[in-house]
């Protein structure tokens, strides 16, 4: 049940450790709720927040926007991952184009891409 948006609850970015952090930044789910909107298609959280003890454990970058609440590695239903890179893009975040998911972040600063 939807509790942070109309479509995300806070339980889908919690830490996968079991600590509690479940902060999303306000930016990032708008951009979330543009991305499902724009595809009619429910998206999957497959990482969202992460504390740093256990970003360390699964080699994630030091200065990952991940642990400020910034991130999400999603999955579209039936969207391919550079589909959703791209238009990721035109709403001004950040993202990282992968074979199974699309990480999408809304860091301050300039935006990048890979």
């Amino acid at each position: 049940m939807p509790d942070i948006s109309q479509h995300f609850s806070r339980k889908e970015f919690e830490c996968s450790c079991g600590c509690g952090f479940d902060t999303v930044d306000a930016l990032l789910l708008e951009a979330l709720e543009a991305i499902r909107e724009h595809f009619s298609s429910p998206i999957t959280v497959t990482s969202g927040c992460r504390c740093p003890a256990y970003n360390n454990s699964i080699g994630g970058v030091h200065k990952s926007q991940h642990i400020r609440g910034r991130a999400a590695d999603i999955q579209v239903k039936d969207v391919e991952p550079s589909e959703v890179a791209r238009f990721a893009e035109e709403l001004g975040m950040s993202v990282g184009s992968y074979n199974s998911f699309t990480h999408v972040d809304s860091r301050t600063g300039p935006t990048v891409q890979w």
